[in-house]
């Protein structure tokens, strides 16, 4: 499991990618729902990610296709791919459960 901390694009496109085997449109609206509209990823971007995660093992091409005259990749998550965000989750739910105890210690609101 890579020790380096996920960067939030790369937790939504692997989130995006828990519910299933999506295309590249698809994890594009996904992560931008996801995120409430916070993060909208470029095509660019999102297949750089995606080549970066599948370089890492996390996710893999789970089928092609070919609509409109045009070759459709459908991306899925691997059983590493699956247990790294599962620890990315558990790390930032960690985190955010260690912020509002300090918080409620310390008089804020939360």
């Amino acid at each position: 499991m890579g020790s380096q901390r996920l960067q939030e694009p790369s937790f939504l496109i692997l989130t995006a990618l828990a519910a299933g085997p999506q295309h590249g449109y698809g994890v594009l609206k996904d992560v931008e729902d996801l995120s409430g509209g916070a993060v909208v990823l470029r095509v660019g971007t999102l297949y750089g990610a995606l080549d970066r995660l599948a370089g890492e093992g996390l996710v893999v091409v789970d089928r092609e296709e070919v609509v409109d005259s045009r070759l459709r990749r459908y991306y899925r998550l691997t059983p590493s791919g699956v247990r790294r965000l599962h620890a990315e989750a558990s790390r930032a739910q960690t985190q955010a459960r260690a912020a509002l105890r300090r918080l409620r210690t310390a008089g804020g609101t939360a």
